[in-house]
């Protein structure tokens, strides 16, 4: 604007000076002429000037993004794949093993020393003879092939008499075991008990306690 204002003084103190530098002869230019001359050449001035700034219109959103319809499919259409389930595993029938056949009749229960009582003192490689008093507290008869075994400890060349008689459950019977004490002084302890025909312990352990000097 300052620039088209410059524009239109000079283009006026042009006109009027011109005026005033010549005679009296001269006619009197037409000022409304002057006015219009000047006048259009500010509107050109501004025309171009407007068309130079004019500034291009933005882009809408709307032209530069259009989304796309969305396309509704029937539910009827739409298939779904089933979920795979895991087919259960049967569990294994587990059958029992059967148990061990065990043989509850044969028991044994100590009663009583009838020799050689607890640190009975002997010399060393005496002979003696241990004999115990037993009582059957199992539900079988004692007969053949019953017999006292060796356990634990000092043996002491022990020799076990046979069975005297058949022991009924509930019955009580003399066992003996024939010995020879050790050769060096000494306390010793030697640890029997019942075994049946087959061979299997039984009952409790009873033993003969010396003492060699």
């Amino acid at each position: 604007m300052k620039r088209l204002f410059l524009s239109f003084s000079f283009i006026l103190i042009f006109f009027l000076t011109a005026c005033e530098g010549k005679t009296a002869a001269t006619p009197t230019p037409d000022i409304n002429a002057i006015y219009t001359t000047a006048a259009e050449t500010v509107i050109a001035e501004l025309t171009q000037s407007a068309a130079m700034n004019t500034a291009t219109p933005l882009a809408t959103a709307t032209d530069a993004f259009t989304l796309p319809t969305a396309t509704l499919v029937p539910t009827s259409a739409v298939t779904s794949t089933p979920l795979i389930t895991d087919t259960p595993t049967p569990s294994p029938t587990l059958t029992p093993l059967p148990s061990p056949t065990k043989e509850f009749c044969d028991d044994a229960e100590f009663v009583a020393d009838i020799s050689v009582p607890d640190l009975t003192e002997m010399t060393p490689g005496q002979n003696f003879e241990k004999t115990w008093l037993i009582k059957n507290t199992g539900t079988c008869a004692w007969g053949e092939g019953y017999h006292l075994v060796f356990g634990y400890d000092e043996k002491m060349n022990g020799q076990a008499r046979p069975l005297p008689s058949i022991v009924q459950p509930g019955e009580e019977v003399e066992m003996t075991v024939v010995m020879t004490a050790p050769t060096k002084a000494g306390e010793y302890r030697s640890y029997w008990r019942m075994a049946n025909k087959a061979g299997v312990n039984f009952g409790d352990f009873f033993y003969v306690y010396i003492v060699v000097r």
